[in-house]
């Protein structure tokens, strides 16, 4: 009995060691978003270039829009965002940010120098409404309907592939829609 229990270290070792490996293979793109289908959650925050004024969900209705989720101090962010400028540039939607956990002067800095790809920039400093959107880490994106309505989550980085294969399509799609109900 007691050269048994020398054995139970070793089998709770190789368990976790089979469900870590296990979750080597998942692919956080592919994580459910429990909010898909429903609203963005009420908040009322800080536009990061202006403390003085609070941007709230409902300043994010009206257009089929973006809203990324970004810090300074996310590689991955700084991979995105000359594609996000560039999309920008195109006026393709409004894409709205919300500056993750992360320290408004190096923010705006960043932005000065890299240029600045949001329509509204949401500070979310202590990461309350990136909590309430159930984000896992920067950066991620949700694409958000006309009504405010949360119709699909992406982590990762955004790219010319994730844009054309997935995320423009569902983008027309919803334009497409909003145009049916008379919104812009």
């Amino acid at each position: 009995m007691k050269k048994l229990v020398l054995f139970i270290p070793l089998v709770i070792f190789l368990g976790m060691g089979v469900f870590l490996y296990k979750g080597l293979f998942l692919n956080p793109q592919k994580l459910d978003s429990a909010l898909e289908g429903k609203p963005i959650p009420a908040f009322q925050l800080e536009r990061l270039e202006t403390p003085s004024e609070m941007i709230t969900n409902e300043q994010l209705k009206g257009k089929v829009s973006l809203l990324n989720v970004w810090a300074t101090w996310c590689p991955s962010c700084k991979y995105e965002h000359p594609y996000l400028v560039m999309l920008k540039r195109q006026n393709i939607l409004p894409i709205y940010g919300i500056n993750y956990r992360d320290e408004r002067i190096p923010a705006l800095e960043e932005l000065k120098r890299q240029g600045d790809p949001y329509n509204i920039n949401i500070f979310d400093k202590d990461g309350r409404l990136g909590l309430d959107l159930g984000v896992y880490g920067a950066p991620e994106s949700f694409i958000v309907d006309h009504k405010g309505i949360i119709r699909y989550r992406y982590a990762g980085p955004i790219d010319q592939r994730v844009w054309s294969e997935t995320l423009y399509p569902m983008i027309q799609q919803l334009q497409a829609e909003a145009a049916k109900d008379g919104a812009a």
